[in-house]
């Protein structure tokens, strides 16, 4: 991670506050005496900085019952100057080389039974952890912490709704760049510089996936040249700067489509991916929304070409929970924020994919993405 995540807009204080107290809670609820949160996307929900994993220990302790702090080398306190630790509760504990950063963990804790560690904690600290803290067991942070993430409040809302505009102001363009002699490297790379221009602080993927490419879900770009008659699917995304990330796909044709298939193809996707969206209200379980794409798909004899989940939550992370996929009985709650995505990939020939983020309301759903779905004919 880049020290450019240090310094960027945060929650204010009083949100802040109410997270690291609804942390405290969940980790009480699920038996767990502390949390010990790692530098990434789960440090900058709790404290409005994602800060930067390396070799020296930095962790929030968030424990059940008492005051969190902030266990970080002195060198590296600087870059959180900005999160307001005082206003907040926290104590900041640093420490200099030489020192047992485990050891402030430990002796803050005292003897815990159970602690839950970053998902994405290194190894050396999850190893040097848990020699510091003795008999405790270990467990996941993720099922406690994803508690409070899937259910975005109005601020995330509202940034994700940001994040979805200005992706869709890039589709808007991809006419400009993507024609029949260019490579889709050289497409990709105009997207990326967009992507920024349209207010992103940076582009976090860009997939052009042309003719055969496109049967590739992740197949991001190559020196392919583009081709009179090609589908491509272009799938981009990033974060904004106050973190929360855009995510849409659509599906374009360099001139009319070489396959005489493709109309009647897609309109299928288009079908299993409206179903999908239609289906979104509170109370309905993650998994019938995969299977209300799913089902138009497997009705027309492309079942076996739709090789992927429906969708993924989004918010800090481009790919969080709730996870929109068979076997998820999850049921959807107001403030869920997550992708609609089909796609129908026949490999050696083409594929497309329609993507929108959408968020659970009190009554049913809202689109972030509000592009037109149809297949978009380009000028070869």
């Amino acid at each position: 991670m880049s020290s450019r995540s240090l310094h960027t807009p945060a929650p204010d204080t009083g949100a802040l506050r109410a997270r690291l107290d609804r942390a405290a809670a969940a980790a009480a609820k699920a038996d767990t005496d502390a949390l010990l949160i790692a530098p990434g996307s789960d440090l900058r929900y709790l404290l409005g900085q994602a800060g930067g994993s390396f070799e020296r220990l930095t962790t929030l302790v968030v424990p059940a019952d008492g005051a969190p702090a902030l266990v970080v080398p002195k060198l590296e306190a600087p870059g959180y100057a900005d999160v307001p630790t005082a206003d907040l509760g926290i104590e900041v504990l640093t420490w200099v080389d030489g020192d047992d950063p485990y050891r402030l963990v430990a002796d803050r804790l005292g003897k815990p039974g159970r602690v839950a560690v970053s998902d994405f904690t290194p190894a050396l600290h999850v190893l040097a952890l848990r020699a510091a803290l003795g008999d405790a067991e270990q467990t996941l942070a993720g099922p406690v912490v994803r508690e409070l993430r899937m259910r975005k409040d109005a601020a995330e809302i509202a940034a994700l709704r940001a994040a979805g505009a200005a992706i869709d102001r890039v589709h808007a363009r991809v006419g400009e760049w993507l024609r029949a002699g260019r490579t889709e490297a050289e497409v990709g790379a105009d997207i990326t510089a967009a992507i920024v221009e349209e207010g992103h602080s940076h582009a976090d993927f860009v997939i052009v996936g042309s003719g055969p490419n496109g049967a590739s879900p992740h197949h991001d770009v190559s020196d392919r040249v583009i081709q009179r008659g090609d589908v491509v699917v272009v799938d981009i995304g990033g974060p904004l700067p106050e973190g929360y990330n855009s995510d849409s796909t659509r599906t374009y044709s360099v001139g009319e489509p070489r396959d005489a298939d493709v109309a009647e193809t897609y309109a299928v996707l288009q079908r299993a991916q409206q179903a999908a969206v239609d289906a979104v209200r509170p109370g309905v379980t993650a998994e019938r929304i995969d299977a209300a794409a799913r089902e138009v798909i497997d009705a027309a004899g492309f079942g076996e070409f739709f090789i992927h989940r429906t969708g993924h939550g989004i918010g800090l992370d481009v790919h969080e929970e709730p996870y929109i996929i068979a076997g998820n009985q999850l049921p959807l709650e107001a403030g869920m924020a997550f992708s609609v995505e089909p796609g129908i990939y026949q490999a050696g020939r083409w594929g497309a994919r329609i993507e929108d983020i959408v968020v659970v309301t009190e009554n049913g759903v809202e689109s972030f993405n509000t592009r037109p779905h149809e297949l978009v004919v380009l000028d070869a």
